[in-house]
């Protein structure tokens, strides 16, 4: 059976729709990393209905501690740490952190870009713990290597596994179903 083209996906564009909240929290986060803040080079955005703060790799685990320990950000919950493939594009991986205060109630993403041919990021399980799992998963899908974290064991795949199938260059091969 012949194998078909890939079709380029279209991607719609969402609006970014920030309620009051979210901009009251865009704006405070500028406050606490703005410019006269020594030593980091963020950038504050916003995608969809998300505040998002852009870091260097090696800037995340104090931006994030950061994030967990000022009362007025208060990002106790790390909901979730993803892994994007936009080695296509732009020959990276970006790494999000979908932080959550469950006090204060509000959301933000962390975010960095590491390149494809060194995946390699710092640890936030000093900041949470619950990064663990996040970051053994996305070790096994993506190839990405965090560094200090102290058990990057796989907990998706077998050991010795292959090749990395979160990545859009891994082979899935076509087959019929019966």
């Amino acid at each position: 059976m012949a194998r078909r083209a890939r079709r380029e996906p279209r991607i719609p564009e969402a609006p970014v729709a920030l309620d009051a909240a979210g901009e009251s929290l865009a704006s405070l986060v500028r406050e606490i990393f703005g410019p006269e803040v020594a030593g980091f080079d963020v950038q504050v955005g916003a995608e969809v209905d998300e505040v998002t703060l852009t870091v260097r790799p090696e800037d995340v685990p104090a931006v994030c501690s950061i994030c967990k320990n000022d009362p007025r950000l208060n990002f106790d919950y790390l909901r979730c740490l993803s892994v994007v493939d936009y080695v296509e594009s732009s020959g990276e991986f970006e790494i999000n952190y979908h932080l959550y205060s469950l006090d204060i109630r509000h959301k933000m993403v962390v975010k960095t870009r590491v390149p494809e041919d060194s995946p390699v990021a710092p640890t936030v399980t000093g900041v949470w713990g619950g990064a663990d799992w996040y970051e053994r998963e996305s070790n096994d899908l993506f190839g990405v290597r965090f560094e200090g974290h102290t058990n990057l064991v796989p907990l998706l795949l077998y050991e010795g596994f292959e090749g990395y199938p979160g990545r859009k260059s891994f082979p899935f091969h076509d087959y019929d179903e019966w």
